[in-house]
């Protein structure tokens, strides 16, 4: 999966954060607090969204609403694999990941392989 551009990243986040469906109107009125932007180019950020597969899209009116495929946890997750994946040695990855989280990530990743365990084993 790859890496989202900044508009795109910032459009997703949005979506992610809100939990819902949301117009390109409603996402540009959010962006423009911060910086200004076209509706034009929101609308079509989001039609490349759309047509990466990262959003769906339905029919409200004359607008479309948007709604993500995926969630943030499992977007971050195929960008993890995609990196594991690209490196020839995945254990001095993981190893090398592991070194630079704080102790709150390992126990959070420990939880993890626990309850990824307990899945394989029923």
């Amino acid at each position: 999966m790859r890496q989202l551009g900044e508009l795109e990243a910032e459009i997703m986040d949005r979506l992610w954060s809100w939990g819902r469906p949301a117009t390109a109107r409603e996402v540009l009125n959010d962006l423009n607090k911060q910086r200004p932007l076209a509706y034009s180019t929101v609308k079509t950020v989001a039609d490349i969204l759309y047509g990466k597969g990262m959003l769906t899209r339905e029919k409200d009116g004359r607008a479309w609403l948007y709604r993500p495929t995926c969630t943030r946890q499992q977007y971050t997750a195929a960008r993890m694999q995609d990196a594991l994946e690209g490196s020839p040695d995945t254990a001095g990855v993981m190893a090398s990941f592991v070194e630079q989280i704080s102790p709150d990530e390992v126990e959070a990743l420990r939880a993890a392989l626990r309850a990824a365990k307990r899945r394989t084993e029923s």
